[in-house]
């Protein structure tokens, strides 16, 4: 059975300075007719290309939330011991990923890369950020605009006091940093990301 979802949007709050099923129609003396999906609505093709790369996500932020939850729960959980990933992360990154720590602006070399490619997790190796996410916030801090659908989960933070946003890699559960409504179009967010917590890959020439 499909359900035809149909967009609500996405409200996003200042967190810090820094799906109507529906029916297609029934004619008289002609039988009812099954719900019509959005995919079979859709050209294949380019429902393939609006799952994968998240295009279409300004047009329908609904259907964006949507389609978060399910690539979420689709990722599995890895779980280790707090003993194993003291193991197996350098003291900085556990520092940031397990304890919510953050570096010192304007340390990570990550911040200047500018070559086209990946950022990953790098206590699992997740992709989180294409690097056509990022911008150069001027914070010393790297910056990215949108996240890959379901790659972080979320939850408030008062550690300084007043709320903010904290986001971490749906795989491990690694801190990465907290995201903003600061940013630019397109979606106005900035996802202050510890430099430390990623690990860049770059395209093959």
């Amino acid at each position: 059975m499909y359900v035809a979802l149909m967009p609500t949007g996405k409200a996003v709050g200042r967190v810090g300075s820094a799906h109507h099923v529906g029916q297609s129609p029934t004619y008289m003396d002609a039988p009812a007719r099954p719900t019509i999906s959005m995919e079979d609505q859709m050209d294949r093709r380019s429902f393939i290309k609006f799952a994968a790369t998240g295009t279409g996500v300004l047009a329908f932020p609904g259907i964006f939330a949507f389609g978060q939850a399910v690539a979420a729960e689709r990722i599995a959980r890895l779980v280790r011991s707090d003993a194993e990933w003291k193991k197996l992360l350098t003291p900085e990154q556990y520092f940031i990923l397990r304890q919510e720590g953050t570096e010192r602006a304007f340390t990570s070399p990550l911040d200047k890369e500018k070559r086209s490619g990946m950022y990953r997790c790098v206590a699992c190796d997740l992709p989180l950020f294409p690097s056509k996410f990022k911008f150069d916030s001027g914070t010393g801090w790297l910056s990215f605009y949108d996240v890959l659908p379901g790659a972080v989960g979320t939850r408030t933070d008062y550690k300084l006091v007043y709320p903010r946003t904290e986001y971490h890699c749906a795989r491990c559960g690694g801190h990465h940093g907290h995201v903003f409504d600061d940013g630019p179009k397109p979606t106005g967010l900035r996802y202050c990301n510890n430099g430390v917590a990623l690990r860049f890959v770059p395209d093959k020439a």
